[in-house]
């Protein structure tokens, strides 16, 4: 499925990157996992659709372009969706504040170690 100019992978996505899996009216972002460079809406869509596992970005990531918001189109840091609060900091478009209990499948733990 094209979002916005950028491929997302992913079971049944539709044109704001909600899925199978999740498609609440929050449900309006794309990972993009730092093994293969793809964006998928959730870590299921990976495992079904990617032909390895999935990876999860790190401590020295920061920098990387590595969500994608399914209304706007902007590309958000991971420093930048990890700190925007549950909303895009283009267009204010509210992201499920839900996902922070599923980080650790797409952010490595240490970056919510105090000091980072």
């Amino acid at each position: 499925m094209d979002v916005h100019g950028h491929t997302v992978r992913g079971v049944e996505v539709g044109p704001e990157t909600r899925c199978r899996h999740y498609d609440s009216e929050l449900d309006v972002i794309a990972i993009r996992f730092p093994c293969c460079g793809t964006f998928y809406p959730c870590y299921e869509c990976h495992l079904s659709a990617a032909d390895h596992e999935p990876g999860r970005w790190g401590p020295a990531d920061g920098d990387a372009p590595a969500v994608l918001c399914g209304i706007c189109g902007s590309v958000l840091t991971v420093d930048e969706y990890l700190a925007c609060d549950d909303h895009c900091p283009e267009c204010n478009a509210e992201f499920n504040p839900s996902c922070r209990r599923h980080y650790a499948r797409y952010f490595s733990p240490a970056l919510f170690e105090e000091g980072n």
